[in-house]
């Protein structure tokens, strides 16, 4: 688990997956793939604070580095997952340094900033010294600052400088859609992943995308991105079952 912060900053290529589904099944089925880590989605998906920690207990004890993409830039939210054991955060939204000094701040212990508890998973259930915490605090919770939108992307240069925020987000999507576009195609867009690009690589800070396959990833590894964030669970589900269906209908004779 101290691995991935250390390598996430040696700029070493990552890949992982959005996991939609609220079930410690998922978790233990894709520790066993290779991925370098997970994130369980409580943004899009429908993980409350009771189905994340057992996800994040799993994850703890298989050893798999698990961030968690929370719900919004709050200082609870992001308290309630590093507490419960989280690697890291994904912040949504992030579209000013502000904001990004704010969840640096609340997801790092000092003054102001996340509160400390000797008793959560994080803390080992109080068999660890304040020290101990506050030490591997420093040592591996990761903070991804999102940029999806325009205002986002004017300020990465300073999000990415930010002190506390180990790499940016781009997120295509909603990027696509603060542009007007109705694809993540656009000329606009390719240009707006190139200042982000340019902010990260400037700061030493992580580039992070979601991309919905490895060919995408491949296209699009020219920005300089090192972490992916590779469609998810339920997307893999689906097209497994799609490929397994059509192939039986043509042993069938279907049209």
């Amino acid at each position: 688990m101290t691995q991935f912060k250390a390598r996430l900053a040696a700029g070493e290529m990552l890949a992982g997956t959005f996991v939609k589904t609220p079930a410690i099944e998922m978790v233990e089925i894709l520790a066993m793939s290779g991925l370098d880590f997970l994130c369980l989605d409580a943004e899009h998906a429908p993980f409350d604070r009771g189905r994340i920690d057992p996800c994040l207990a799993l994850a703890r004890a298989l050893g798999l580095p698990c961030l968690v993409r929370v719900s919004a830039a709050t200082p609870d939210a992001i308290l309630q997952v590093l507490d419960a054991g989280a690697t890291g955060v994904v912040v949504p939204h992030v579209d000013s340094a502000e904001k990004a000094a704010a969840i640096a701040k609340a997801a790092h212990f000092g003054h102001g900033g996340r509160g400390f508890a000797g008793s959560t998973r994080w803390a080992g259930y109080a068999t660890r010294s304040m020290g101990e915490v506050l030490a591997r605090s420093r040592d591996e919770t990761v903070v991804l600052a999102q940029i999806e939108e325009p205002e986002g992307v004017a300020a990465s240069a300073e999000i990415a400088a930010t002190e506390g925020i180990d790499g940016l987000f781009l997120g295509p999507a909603d990027l696509s859609v603060a542009l007007g576009k109705t694809d993540q195609s656009s000329p606009e867009l390719m240009a707006q992943i190139e200042q982000v690009a340019a902010a990260a690589k400037a700061a030493g800070k992580a580039f992070a995308t979601f991309v919905p396959n490895v060919a995408k990833a491949k296209e699009w590894q020219r920005f300089g991105f090192s972490l992916f964030f590779v469609a998810s669970e339920q997307a893999w589900m689906l097209t497994g079952a799609k490929e397994a269906a059509s192939g039986i209908k043509a042993l069938r004779g279907d049209a």
